[in-house]
């Protein structure tokens, strides 16, 4: 027996129009550790500016990576989270049918992690860094608009990871201009 279109359709040809069951509830992810990891534990399914929210995820996960014994353990480490993270996003991003869901926010805290990686970690570093990160992810300036349109989980990080550069760059002039970089 096959099912078609809510049919039933048995093997000999004859159809019972007895309704099929409906397909279980879903999340809309296809596994729940995708779920968990490109939402921010959550934090992306804030119903107002996911990426903002999903970006704060950035700030413990720079803190961490700052702990390493060597600073390119920390950025292999950022580097893992990039490779791991096309996948994440080109599969929740199929699994939603959407091209860059607002829910899917690694891509904003992993690229938020690496600026905040090239900045001194004090309150005004992490506070300018974050903001400028969310300016840049926001507008989008060239080229960043084309990154965003590679295919599947792959535009989802690089745009976000355009940003980072850009940030970086411009937190580091506004700590330098505000007070020598301290």
């Amino acid at each position: 027996m096959t099912r078609n279109r809510g049919v039933r359709v048995e093997s000999d040809g004859e159809t019972d129009a007895r309704p099929r069951e409906p397909d279980p509830p879903s999340n809309g992810l296809v596994r729940p550790w995708v779920t968990a990891v490109a939402t921010g534990f959550g934090l992306g399914l804030v119903p107002v500016a996911p990426g903002t929210f999903g970006s704060l995820l950035g700030i413990p996960l720079a803190f961490g990576l700052l702990q390493t014994p060597h600073p390119l353990i920390g950025w292999g480490l950022v580097l893992l989270l990039v490779f791991v993270g096309i996948p994440v996003c080109g599969a929740a991003a199929a699994a939603l049918g959407e091209e860059d869901p607002g829910c899917v926010v690694i891509d904003e805290y992993v690229a938020l992690a690496a600026v905040l990686l090239v900045l001194p970690w004090t309150v005004l570093g992490v506070v300018v860094g974050f903001v400028w990160f969310r300016v840049f992810d926001i507008a989008k300036p060239p080229p960043l608009g084309w990154l965003e349109r590679l295919p599947g989980g792959l535009g989802i990080m690089a745009d976000d990871l355009g940003a980072a550069a850009y940030a970086a760059a411009a937190a580091y002039v506004t700590l330098l201009a505000v007070n020598g970089l301290g």
